[in-house]
């Protein structure tokens, strides 16, 4: 049997690969029939678009991201010089990469990341759970686990090639692999803790302990290409697209509404441009100090990737990075106002088109690349336009004192609406009226933990190297994962919605009916 055939072969609970012309496509529209996937059209991009119809959305951010890797695919496999490299990896089939690109934002909760935050904190510290909450590795318990509508009613029962693609991140948060990357004298984009909390294992990860099997299963036709740590080539492909994407849509995004302004993100880039030298004479301390003043953000992001990125960052192509956003973007794009005229659309049509054509065509392969890149990378020239249009998004949108003000509230709602859950789920007057959903999660949970338990208890282990023992800690830990199961897959609206109804705020009757 070859590459391929083994890859369409290698299925959950071995369904035969002629079920399907092209199982991959299988895969794809199964994913795209999910009612999970439905669901992305009411979740936060990155503000609740609070129905202006004006801002993404995580579907069409999710749509977005499956037709640039799509792009990015077909790109690589027409060229006869990669297509041999290709195959060496693993393969890259455009319709795999596709599927895992619609399914890579299915964990995501309500309130996007600000929502993961919330979800992560909730559930190490309240519920004790060592993996806490991510949402990559939600978008993996949905598919292979919590979503019943595959054939074998365990999840979609997606091809191996698909569910390894879906691992941006293929380690659990504390345990698997060993040694675990995050151990690595350079550890892969993610492996590392969060600075602020370092003995919490991984701040990204593509899998809990409860889909280990999962993971390792669907990664075994790829054990002798990559090393474990390391993406598919399919799922390096779908990272890089959702960078590119990220890096684009959401700058459009606040453009329309008007939030990113001329102004100060062209004082930031001219000032810098024109103070370069200067700027780079500054101390860290001196720096910091006059953060606020423009220029002293961008130098504070040149540092930050020389530090981190050492593998490919260059000052040269830094600065003509910086030089093409302030052309494209700032004098271009932000130069005129959105307001919604026929003139404006095509100015945003026409720079999206642009961007995606011009980073597209800056990708290529690498057999053999540095810890924190995957094999499918861009050019340094648009790898270094990659890192200023993230900058312009994170220093001008995500630090706005008013954003802030709206994400507190709506921590505050996730918040008060896990904390009613979990008391509602160990009221034992109340067990025979909880939602449907909310009780079958916690039977699945119990099912999980109780079988790690006997099976693999120090996968259960945390990060102070604890293990629970016992039924009541096992069930402890399965009501806490089945409330964070249940709120991760409702809207925004829904989660407001549910939170009034336990609150008495409201005369309706709320029906889980709702609830995926």
């Amino acid at each position: 049997m070859d590459r391929r055939e083994a890859r369409r072969s290698a299925r959950v609970d071995g369904v035969p690969a002629d079920l399907a012309a092209s199982p991959f496509r299988a895969d794809r529209d199964r994913i795209a029939s999910s009612p999970f996937f439905a669901r992305l059209g009411g979740v936060t991009q990155v503000v609740s678009a609070s129905g202006s119809g004006l801002l993404h959305n995580r579907l069409t951010h999710s749509l977005k991201v499956a037709h640039v890797a799509r792009a990015i695919a077909e790109r690589l496999t027409a060229n006869a010089e990669v297509v041999p490299m290709l195959d060496k990896l693993g393969g890259c089939d455009p319709d795999v990469v596709e599927a895992a690109s619609l399914a890579h934002d299915l964990g995501h909760p309500p309130f996007g990341h600000l929502g993961e935050q919330v979800l992560d904190r909730l559930a190490r510290n309240r519920f004790q759970l060592p993996d806490g909450f991510e949402g990559n590795a939600q978008s993996f318990r949905i598919v292979t686990t919590t979503d019943t509508r595959g054939p074998s009613g365990v999840g979609l029962d997606l091809t191996a090639a698909v569910r390894a693609a879906l691992l941006k991140y293929p380690w659990t948060r504390l345990s698997y692999p060993s040694p675990h990357p995050s151990t690595l004298p350079v550890p892969p984009r993610g492996a590392s803790a969060p600075p602020a909390e370092p003995h919490t294992g991984s701040s990204k990860f593509s899998a809990y302990v409860t889909e280990l099997d999962d993971l390792t299963r669907c990664r075994e036709p790829f054990a002798a290409r990559i090393a474990d740590w390391q993406q598919t080539v399919e799922a390096s492909v779908m990272d890089t697209a959702d960078d590119i994407t990220y890096a684009i849509h959401d700058l459009e995004d606040f453009h329309r509404i008007g939030v990113l302004q001329h102004a100060p993100v062209a004082a930031e880039l001219g000032q810098w441009l024109a103070g370069a030298i200067d700027l780079a004479g500054l101390d860290d301390a001196a720096l910091a100090a006059q953060s606020r003043r423009p220029g002293r953000s961008l130098e504070q992001l040149r540092r930050r990737l020389h530090r981190r990125d050492s593998w490919i960052v260059d000052d040269e192509a830094f600065i003509a990075a910086v030089s093409r956003v302030r052309a494209e973007l700032v004098d271009d794009l932000l130069a005129t106002p959105f307001d919604g005229s026929v003139e404006a659309e095509q100015s945003i049509g026409r720079f999206s088109a642009r961007w995606t054509a011009r980073l597209v065509a800056g990708i290529g392969v690498d057999l053999d690349p540095p810890t924190r890149s995957g094999h499918v990378v861009l050019a340094p020239a648009q790898w270094h336009e990659v890192q200023v249009l993230k900058f312009v998004h994170r220093r001008f949108v995500l630090r706005r004192p008013d954003l802030a003000l709206h994400q507190r509230g709506q921590a505050r709602l996730l918040t008060s609406l896990v904390e009613a859950l979990d008391q509602w789920l160990g009221d034992r007057h109340e067990a025979d009226r909880l939602p449907r959903r909310l009780h079958d999660l916690a039977a699945l949970a119990e099912s999980e933990y109780t079988t790690l338990s006997a099976t693999a208890p120090l996968a259960l282990k945390g990060p102070a190297g604890e293990i629970p023992q016992g039924i009541d800690a096992l069930r402890s830990l399965a009501q806490g994962r089945a409330v964070i199961d249940f709120v991760a897959s409702l809207t925004d609206t829904q989660a407001a919605t549910l939170l009034d109804a336990l609150s008495g705020r409201t005369s309706q009757p709320w029906s889980d009916a709702f609830v995926l």
